[in-house]
């Protein structure tokens, strides 16, 4: 078995460092743990001074930089602003949401109903993400939990405005107020 197919827990000899472990690998170096000097000793992989006293075969194929990076793209991709699907309200479909300034010389600022009404789940959905993350908190107790609830209750009645946009009243906004 060539030095570089080596996986953790192989032994090795080193000429000035004496027997040791290699207690990880990546796709350039090993890192070994040397009980002569009670040292982890970063050696490059193609290094020839050492030799194999034991040798492990890795569990899995070695990921390399590249291949975690794709899977944290893939998982982002995966997870991000996918709303869930909920209607607009018929009578606002293809319509505008215009922002007037109070000073004519100023822009108006037209946005689409469906962009704006997007934008009004998607922070719906972040507010039900945190809340899940509140509510299963290792570090947080009781009181904490509840004090942080009061507050996305609160988010929740402020975005009740919006409650006109959305088609069915079971996707709507609740507050604190009565039900």
């Amino acid at each position: 078995m060539s030095a570089s197919e080596l996986g953790v827990g192989s032994r090795i000899g080193h000429p000035k460092f004496g027997t040791g472990v290699i207690v990880s690998v990546d796709e350039t170096y090993f890192k070994i743990y040397f009980s002569n000097t009670e040292e982890v000793k970063t050696l490059a992989r193609d290094y020839e001074g050492f030799s194999v006293v034991e040798a492990k075969v890795p569990d899995f194929p070695m990921l390399t930089m590249k291949d975690v990076e794709r899977a944290i793209r893939e998982a982002l991709i995966a997870t991000s602003e996918r709303a869930p699907l909920v209607p607009l309200g018929g009578k606002w479909m293809g319509g505008t949401l215009v922002i007037e300034p109070s000073d004519k010389n100023l822009q108006t600022k037209e946005i689409p109903v469906e962009t704006f009404f997007h934008k009004i789940v998607m922070v719906r959905e972040k507010l039900r993400v945190l809340e899940q993350n509140i509510n299963n908190h290792p570090k947080l107790d009781d009181e904490d939990r509840v004090n942080l609830q009061q507050y996305i209750t609160r988010c929740y009645g402020s975005l009740t405005t919006f409650n006109v946009l959305f088609a069915y009243k079971e996707d709507q906004f609740k507050g604190s107020g009565k039900d």
